[in-house]
């Protein structure tokens, strides 16, 4: 396929006279290309909830959510997965990025790396992938070889498979279980697709992330109730969700988090339910997780 082709790889119209405009002048331009971005991912909503529901389903059977992608759609990936730990306590193998080219590739561009067809499945296998996993495919083009062999694998191996792309009649969306597909159009800079179609792709990913965590219990109201108490900031906000939701005092709530072994939900319980650790430890067992179905023992 021959890239001009494709719509990320128009010209666009609007920003033809780009390197003779004023600073202001160029960044109306970048915002109001911005805003097609999110118009676009409303018309992929229905196909995005979808994939969350899938990825919440690999969830509750001890599957895992796996990203791959090369240049911006694989760091996009590696981001999105790295912040899931700490914002939600998962364990660091739950959400994966794997970028073609590795390590480095986070860095340093290693364009070669997205021509490798089967460097995927290598990736993929040494990840040990298993069938209750989900994979995502991020390729803005919706051509990039190392996405195509690997979506291609983890369907041979019996994966949910999800591909998130910007171009209409994308390969890797003929390959996938599930297509998204938000076709932003033609870039300011042309072919740049770090620029609307990355940041298309970001939000498609905090979507599936953050809403497959939502279905699964990771979330309380609209409170990381799993935050990892790694830091100070964290801490102070994990004693803020505790007053939150208690209507205790600071202190109070110092005293429940370290009660409850830093454990946010646990002190809510233990508050609420009036009951001790090992107890609130166990209501939350006994309903996978689920704080407002804890409270409600």
């Amino acid at each position: 396929m021959d890239i001009k082709s494709l719509t990320s790889e128009q010209r666009n119209s609007a920003s033809a006279n780009l390197d003779q405009l004023s600073t202001l002048e160029l960044v109306k331009l970048f915002n109001s290309e911005d805003e097609k971005v999110s118009q676009a991912i409303k018309l992929e909503l229905p196909l995005i909830a979808a994939a969350i529901d899938v990825i919440a389903h690999a969830f509750q059977q001890n599957g895992r959510l796996i990203y791959i992608g090369a240049g911006t759609s694989g760091r996009l990936g590696v981001l999105d997965a790295s912040e899931c730990p700490p914002t939600f306590g998962v364990g660091n193998q739950q959400v994966q990025g794997i970028i073609a080219g590795g390590e480095a590739a986070m860095f340093t561009a290693q364009e070669g790396a997205e021509d490798d067809l089967n460097a995927a499945q290598i990736d993929l296998e040494q990840i040990q992938l298993t069938p209750q996993d989900v994979v995502v495919g991020i390729a803005a083009s919706g051509r990039t070889p190392y996405v195509i062999g690997g979506l291609s694998f983890a369907n041979k191996l019996g994966c949910d498979t999800i591909s998130i792309s910007c171009n209409n009649d994308a390969p890797i969306s003929s390959i996938a279980k599930i297509a998204i597909t938000p076709v932003v159009g033609a870039e300011v800079l042309t072919g740049s697709s770090r620029m609307k179609a990355g940041t298309a792709q970001k939000l498609v990913l905090n979507m599936l992330s953050t809403g497959a965590m939502v279905r699964t219990g990771k979330v309380y109201q609209n409170l990381m109730v799993d935050v990892k108490t790694s830091n100070e900031k964290l801490i102070t906000r994990s004693e803020n969700i505790i007053m939150d939701v208690t209507g205790v005092e600071r202190e109070r709530a110092k005293t429940l988090l370290i009660a409850a072994n830093q454990h946010v939900k646990s002190a809510i319980l233990m508050e609420l339910n009036g009951v001790d650790y090992a107890t609130a430890s166990q209501q939350l067992a006994d309903n996978q997780g689920f704080l407002r179905q804890a409270l409600n023992q």
